[in-house]
C-alpha cells in the first residue's frame, strides 16, 4: 500500500474513534447535562453522588490505563499508555480528593443494587483493560481519555461547590490520541478490537450515568 494510502487509512482510524466517542460518549447523556445545569436543593447531593460513583469506578489504583499499560508489549501503544497513565493519575487523585470534600455518599434507596452494579462495572472495565484481543485495551483507554473531556466539567463544578481548587487537566489531547491509534492499529483486525474496546467502555459510562439518574429520581420520590 502506498504511503499516502496508509496515511489516509490511519487518519480515518482516528477519526472513526473520535466519532464513536462523540456518538456514544457522555457528552450526549441527558443526566450529565442535568448535573451541569442543576441549581435546586438537590444539586449538591446529585453532584456528590456522581463524584462518589465515578470515584468507585476510577478512583482506585490501578486505574484502567494502568492495567492496560501493565499488559501492553513494547511499541507505540505502550509509549502512549505510559504518558496517559502518568497524566490520568493526576485526575484520579483529583477525583479522590473531591470524593472526600463533597461529603458522604447520599443515602439512596437500593444501595445494595448500586454496589452490585458498580462492582460489575469495575470488573467489566478491568476486563477490557486486560484483554488480549489486539486493539481492545487501547480502544478502551483512548475512549476513556477522550470521554473524560465530558466528565471533567462535572468534576470542576463539584469542586467549585465544595471549595476545592481544580487542577489543570494535562490529559493527552486528540492529536496525541490520534497519533497513538495511527501508529498502533494498522489493519482491520486491530480496528475491530479498537472499536470493541471503545464501544464497551462507553457503554459502561452510559450505564453509570443511567444509574446516577435513577438514584437521583429515587431520592426525590
Amino acid at each position: 500500500m502506498k504511503s499516502s494510502a496508509v496515511a489516509t487509512l490511519q487518519s480515518s482510524l482516528a477519526d472513526r474513534q473520535f466519532a464513536r466517542v462523540a456518538d456514544g460518549g457522555l457528552a450526549r447523556h441527558p443526566h450529565l447535562a442535568a448535573l451541569l445545569g442543576a441549581s435546586g436543593p438537590n444539586a449538591a447531593r446529585d453532584l456528590a453522588d456522581a463524584v462518589h460513583l465515578l470515584c468507585h469506578l476510577y478512583g482506585r489504583h490501578p486505574a484502567l490505563v494502568d492495567v492496560a499499560l501493565a499488559a501492553c508489549p513494547a511499541g507505540p501503544a505502550r509509549d502512549w499508555l505510559t504518558e496517559a497513565s502518568n497524566e490520568f493519575e493526576r485526575e484520579r487523585l483529583y477525583l479522590v480528593r473531591l470524593a472526600s470534600a463533597v461529603g458522604p455518599l447520599p443515602s439512596t434507596p437500593g444501595a445494595a443494587q448500586t454496589e452490585n452494579a458498580l462492582q460489575a462495572q469495575r470488573h467489566a472495565v478491568e476486563t477490557l483493560a486486560r484483554s488480549e484481543r489486539r486493539g481492545c485495551a487501547l480502544g478502551a483507554a483512548t475512549a476513556l481519555i477522550a470521554d473524560w473531556s465530558a466528565i471533567r466539567p462535572l468534576l470542576d463544578r463539584a469542586a467549585a461547590r465544595a471549595g476545592v481548587e481544580a487542577p489543570l487537566s494535562t490529559l493527552p489531547g486528540e492529536a496525541s490520541i490520534g497519533r497513538a491509534i495511527s501508529a498502533a492499529v494498522g489493519d482491520v483486525g486491530g480496528e475491530r478490537g479498537l472499536a470493541f474496546g471503545s464501544d464497551q467502555l462507553l457503554l459502561q459510562h452510559r450505564a453509570l450515568f443511567d444509574l446516577l439518574e435513577a438514584r437521583a429520581g429515587a431520592r426525590i420520590d
